[in-house]
């Protein structure tokens, strides 16, 4: 369920950096390609990773280091998975935060979700990376599953904000998994998992970005002229009726499938199931304050301020569909000295692990089969 400002000031019930909460895990057993690795070799800051899908037939490619590819051919040797991915509760300063789990053995990664989402949207790609890693999915506090406490209650202005999370994500390292982990981040969880580095950043290995949102509602995004009734009409929304009312003609099955099918460019992926997954918690007691204050939340951090503190390394992949996180502004992250290359996901929406886990897990793969690699050496 999303709502948001473009950066003229204008209102529309179609984006802000994704829909409401999931929740629901698939039964069917899900198939990957077998994936080539790179080499185990020192790879360069630039590397090249390709990807051709059915219905574009068009590549992703990048820089060249090692030629890391995947195409269609790949897709006749499949592997069946059948890991089971187990649910969990966590006690988080005395808040019960859901997450999931798998996998027994290799490094660590930490999946963290976007705005609305919850753990659940990584149901694709929980059990395929759980064959070499050990996967955790989150639900940052005041989505999914998690406790979603009342701002106003705790007598502070913002409660959530990518500091709180960024501290949620760092402590569930610490707490659960007990060891560093790379994050493989979508739209807002990407500004989590950048302000997780820079505040404790012997905790992250390596971040992976997927269409990180890029925070047009910011207030130093928008117009002088327009900050005023901006924020007059984001206090309408949050002090008066109008902003439950607003939530409540949103939180609908067909409000969040047609929202849905405006962020996924293979709107084939918008079934049944996902529309129940990202509506359900988002009718849980206190959902609509979280999504009043985040709408109402114009401050914090952008991704351009984050990036160049980070000290890990960071991959950053793009659907260039996404009608939300326009490409074009997009590639200004990869020149970033910290980012290593910027990864384009042909015909692919807002979401990829979600619309195109195929294109997605080999490359969290192969991310992370290459830092942990050098990592490794070094020590």
């Amino acid at each position: 369920m999303a709502m948001a400002m473009t950066s003229s000031s204008t209102i529309a019930i179609s984006k802000l950096d994704f829909p409401l909460s999931f929740s629901q895990s698939v039964n069917k057993k899900l198939s990957i390609s077998s994936i080539p690795f790179c080499s185990k070799n020192y790879v360069p800051k630039k590397f090249f990773f390709s990807i051709k899908t059915p219905k574009s037939c068009g590549n992703i490619s990048n820089s060249l280091v090692n030629d890391c590819s995947i195409d269609e051919t790949s897709k006749e040797r499949t592997t069946q998975v059948s890991i089971e991915v187990k649910t969990s509760v966590w006690n988080w300063r005395g808040y019960s935060i859901r997450y999931q789990y798998c996998g027994n053995s290799g490094p660590a990664l930490v999946l963290v979700h976007g705005f609305g989402a919850n753990s659940d949207h990584w149901r694709k790609n929980l059990p395929v990376l759980a064959q070499s890693h050990r996967v955790f999915s989150i639900d940052l506090i005041g989505y999914g599953y998690s406790d979603k406490p009342n701002p106003r209650d705790l007598g502070v202005d913002n409660f959530y904000t990518f500091e709180t999370w960024g501290c949620q994500l760092n402590d569930f390292c610490k707490d659960v998994i007990r060891d560093k982990a790379f994050f493989i981040c979508n739209s807002i969880g990407g500004l989590v998992g950048l302000q997780a580095a820079v505040m404790e950043p012997q905790l992250c290995r390596g971040i992976l970005l997927l269409n990180i949102s890029l925070r047009m509602l910011h207030i130093t995004k928008q117009p002088w002229f327009g900050r005023p009734l901006i924020k007059a009409f984001q206090n309408l929304l949050r002090n008066t009726a109008l902003g439950k009312f607003f939530f409540k003609s949103v939180a609908t099955p067909e409000s969040v499938k047609n929202i849905l099918c405006q962020c996924y460019y293979d709107t084939s992926q918008v079934t049944d199931e996902l529309v129940q997954a990202i509506l359900l918690p988002g009718l849980e007691p206190g959902a609509v304050d979280v999504f009043l204050e985040f709408i109402c939340y114009s401050a914090g951090p952008l991704p351009e301020e984050l990036l160049p503190l980070v000290k890990c390394p960071v991959l950053v992949a793009w659907g260039d569909k996404d009608p939300w996180e326009p490409i074009e502004l997009g590639r200004a992250y990869g020149k970033f000295d910290t980012v290593e290359d910027f990864v384009v996901l042909p015909n692919v929406g807002h979401c990829p692990q979600d619309e195109a886990p195929h294109l997605v897990n080999p490359l969290v793969e192969s991310f992370v089969a290459r830092h942990a690699s050098i990592e490794n050496c070094i020590a």
